[in-house]
């Protein structure tokens, strides 16, 4: 999965405010979801296989691919709280037992921004005054570590949304024609198309998270996606001829 940090998120009271933190979890979530169903779809194509198999191993992909990724994003973003935690905890030991060596090193860190004499000591002074500043100044400042916000069960849950709501794109065309409401014609190119405008919205999307351009983000998602799909659907046709 991507860095989640790549973009400040500014939290606000309304409901889009509290998403805006997990929307990268959305868009890798959905971008993986329609990458990997795609591939699903275009290899069971390629194989010539008939709607119903499509369907049972696109939704086996989306439901089991999707919770195995949920899962992880869960464990690497509660590996995270707790590792802040753990360094955390340590700092207070240290501000609590060895006093006088992390006021040293507040007043290092900031004499080596530029603060010198009479305001060196004021800012030493009003820094090392509060415990709670003093700790997550130094968990800053010292240990490069800035807590994740963010939940970790939350995460996962918008993950394993994302590559649902986005995954099953893919296999609209299928679905519906398995009840009817379409005919069996071109199915892997109204799949295709379909498919097409996920990974355009979901690389607009992932172009606003990492802050980059906007074009480029959709036409990189729909190339690559375009790429794996095509892969997907020779080696499948090739399988299809070598255990004919």
């Amino acid at each position: 999965m991507s860095d989640h940090n790549e973009l400040d998120f500014h939290e606000s009271g309304t409901n889009f405010g509290k998403f805006q933190k997990y929307l990268g979890e959305f868009v890798y979530g959905g971008i993986d979801g329609s990458v990997t169903t795609f591939a699903v779809v275009a290899g069971s194509a390629g194989a010539e296989f008939g709607t119903t198999i499509i369907i049972v191993l696109g939704f086996a992909n989306l439901l089991a691919d999707g919770f195995a990724m949920s899962v992880g994003n869960y464990l690497s973003t509660k590996a995270e709280h707790d590792n802040f935690d753990k360094h955390e905890k340590l700092e207070y030991w240290e501000i609590e037992n060895l006093r006088d060596v992390e006021i040293q090193e507040i007043r290092d860190i900031y004499a080596a921004k530029g603060f010198e004499g009479e305001l060196l000591e004021q800012v030493v002074e009003v820094i090392t005054a509060d415990d709670k500043v003093w700790v997550d100044t130094m968990m800053k400042e010292e240990l490069d570590m800035i807590k994740d916000s963010r939940s970790p069960f939350k995460t996962a849950v918008v993950t394993y949304l994302a590559f649902i709501v986005i995954g099953i794109i893919p296999l609209l065309a299928y679905v519906l024609n398995y009840f009817d409401a379409i005919e069996e014609t071109n199915l892997f190119l109204t799949s295709s198309i379909l498919t097409s405008f996920a990974f355009a919205i979901v690389g607009y999307m992932k172009s606003y998270v990492s802050d980059t351009n906007k074009f480029k983000g959709v036409a990189e998602t729909v190339l690559l996606g375009g790429a794996a799909a095509a892969m997907s659907y020779f080696v499948g046709d090739i399988l299809k001829t070598l255990v004919q």
